[in-house]
């Protein structure tokens, strides 16, 4: 395991460097002259050089480059071009409240799924079954905007059960008053791909001949479902969540924009609409670096979830 782990980390380095060399090069290629962004269309060309300057742009790009790979890796990504905040200062103070909403949606999209599409496994081709499907495949072809916007007037301003915006400072109001809202919706809109996709993945396990040996000897319905089809069916279900759980990172800066929810998400687009280059680049890598550690993270659960499975 040890030696797995270290190679994995090892194998991590040239995949981090060739991340960072392509963010680099989109920046200078496509990202057009910050300067002239950050100065204003009424800027004289002194003014812009000014900035260019400050900012460092004057320099040859191989000294840019090493500037950015020292960035990389002491994690010090200087402060941002439109506030003058420290970036590192900057993520501290936002991504609590991306958490805040990120962590609920992917633990509650995952605990209804599982037993919803294994309770309608079970039941193939009954009416259960086919009802289940025609109303996950109705909610797949609704946008999210459909979703919030309707959220918001049904729950928010007819019921007024939440506020539509809003963020405290208390962890335990933001997950009881604020957050409620816009998690109940992502996960809605979650719900559906994910209890048909697991669906298929238990329907694969039940079709096998071991669940038909453990029916054969006996063994009650509840049991081969929960000690044998769910627990073969955990490999593909890990890797699914592993695949999900970046976009669903991704996915909270969208709610953070509709529910003014001050997380990570929110100042990226920000940064975005600023050419905020130092941001942009600073959450790109730090996507990159979450994707490769999930991965590892579901590669070692896989021993968990199947002790045949050998780390090699």
């Amino acid at each position: 395991m040890a030696a797995y782990l270290l190679r994995r980390l090892w194998q991590m380095v040239p995949t981090l460097l060739g991340v960072v060399l392509l963010v680099f090069l989109l920046f200078k290629a496509f990202g057009g002259d910050p300067a002239e962004i950050l100065a204003g269309l009424n800027a004289t060309p002194e003014q812009v050089a000014a900035i260019r300057q400050q900012l460092g742009l004057d320099r040859p790009w191989w000294v840019q480059l090493g500037l950015f790979l020292q960035q990389v890796a002491t994690f010090d990504w200087g402060k941002s071009w439109a506030t003058g905040e420290p970036v590192a200062q900057l993520f501290a103070s936002r991504l609590p409240a991306t958490l805040t909403v990120m962590l609920p949606i992917l633990v509650l999209d995952t605990l209804l799924a599982l037993p919803l599409a294994l309770a309608v496994a079970a039941w193939r081709g009954s009416l259960t079954d086919r009802l289940v499907m025609v109303v996950t495949t109705v909610a797949l072809s609704i946008s999210f905007l459909v979703y919030i916007i309707v959220g918001q007037y049904l729950f928010a301003f007819q019921l007024g059960w939440f506020p539509v915006q809003g963020w405290s400072d208390s962890l335990w109001t933001n997950l009881t008053v604020y957050a409620p809202l816009p998690v109940m919706l992502a996960v809605l809109v979650g719900l559906a791909p994910q209890t048909r996709l697991y669906r298929s993945f238990f329907l694969d396990e039940i079709g096998q001949d071991y669940v038909r040996t453990a029916r054969a000897k006996g063994l009650a319905e509840r049991s081969v479902l929960l000690r044998h089809v769910l627990r073969n069916a955990m490999v593909p279900i890990l890797t699914n969540i592993g695949l999900a759980l970046p976009g669903i990172f991704v996915g909270s800066f969208l709610i953070e924009v509709f529910f003014s929810i001050p997380g990570l998400g929110r100042e990226v687009l920000l940064a975005v609409n600023r050419s905020d280059y130092p941001v942009i680049q600073a959450v790109t890598v730090y996507v990159a670096l979450l994707t490769m550690a999930v991965n590892l993270a579901v590669d070692l659960l896989y021993r968990w979830a199947d002790p045949r499975v050998e780390l090699r």
